[in-house]
């Protein structure tokens, strides 16, 4: 019997993605860092977490990391931060920065009207303190600006390469196939997508629980905790929404659903046209609205929500 390798694809190079490895591999530190123990008495608590800080002014952005987008700023700019480690890998990583945020086309001059300017930074913090704090660690930082007046593209994209001291394990995502968006792969996720609607919006979380239990597996092992907790949190907002009538949930026609290619054709993103997740409430006020973001892989005609 052929042994699978870690990423879960075989070693024909068929993509897949195995129940009984989900528990492979480990977190583990070559130095304090993200992911290491705060003490012995203390298992599954992070004494650091990798941070991602966003800062723009005047201007969209957006903040990538390996190719994945983690955080974007409205034209207003304004500041985001969060963690990363589900989009960390272990040694060399790409930090991007996408001027005039994430959407597409062709990049036009544009001349600035005051100084526009953006930042994003990798910041090693301990729990509990924020990136600012004097012992947070600054291992990455990116930077673009323009003074008033000058002329600049957008959108335009800024990239840099920077070797992080992690051992992450390698991510379900960065092995599954590439996929070309023909007629049938935009039929057979506008499927999926109209299902998980439907189910979510009757208040059943086990479909989306299904197709999501790579994505859950994977941020319990990011930030060491127990998948079952994360499961059960959702299964439990999802029921409280339930319950106070405020899951309408509208599935979208094809015409409502942008398919955006995420890390080469591995991942399709599911949004609305305006770019926000297309999986979300449309409440009626006072009550709150809600989404779920939705990376999908495909392996033969299957689909997997791996983040």
């Amino acid at each position: 019997m052929r042994r699978p390798s870690p990423a879960g694809i075989e070693e024909s190079g068929k993509a897949t993605f195995p129940r009984e490895h989900a528990r492979r591999g480990t977190l583990r530190a070559r130095v304090p860092m993200a992911g290491a123990p705060a003490s012995e008495g203390e298992a599954g608590l992070m004494e650091r977490v990798l941070m991602l800080t966003l800062d723009a002014t005047g201007c969209a952005a957006e903040a990538r990391l390996n190719g994945m987008p983690v955080v974007a700023l409205g034209p207003a700019g304004g500041r985001a931060c969060v963690a990363v480690h589900e989009y960390t890998l272990a040694g060399r990583n790409q930090l991007g920065l996408a001027i005039g945020g994430g959407g597409g086309g062709a990049p036009q001059p544009r001349v600035a009207t005051a100084a526009v300017a953006a930042r994003v930074r990798l910041v090693l913090v301990r729990q509990g303190h924020a990136p600012e704090d004097e012992r947070s660690r600054e291992l990455a930082v990116l930077d673009w600006a323009c003074a008033a007046g000058a002329s600049y593209e957008s959108p335009a994209l800024r990239s840099s390469e920077v070797d992080l001291p992690v051992n992450f394990q390698r991510w379900r995502w960065l092995d599954a196939p590439p996929l070309a968006l023909t007629p049938a792969v935009q039929r057979r996720v506008l499927e999926f997508i109209q299902q998980m609607a439907l189910e979510l919006g009757r208040g059943n979380p086990e479909p989306w629980l299904a197709a999501a239990r790579l994505r859950f597996e994977e941020l319990a092992l990011a930030y060491q905790r127990p998948p079952a907790e994360a499961v059960q949190r959702f299964r439990e907002h999802l029921q409280s929404l339930y319950v106070a009538q405020a899951l309408k949930i509208i599935a979208p026609t094809a015409d409502e659903l942008v398919l955006r290619p995420l890390v080469d054709g591995r991942l399709l993103e599911a949004l609305t046209p305006l770019g926000g997740p297309v999986l979300r409430t449309q409440n009626d006020a006072p009550l709150a609205n809600h989404a779920w973001s939705a990376r999908m892989a495909m392996v033969e005609d299957k689909i997997y929500v791996l983040r």
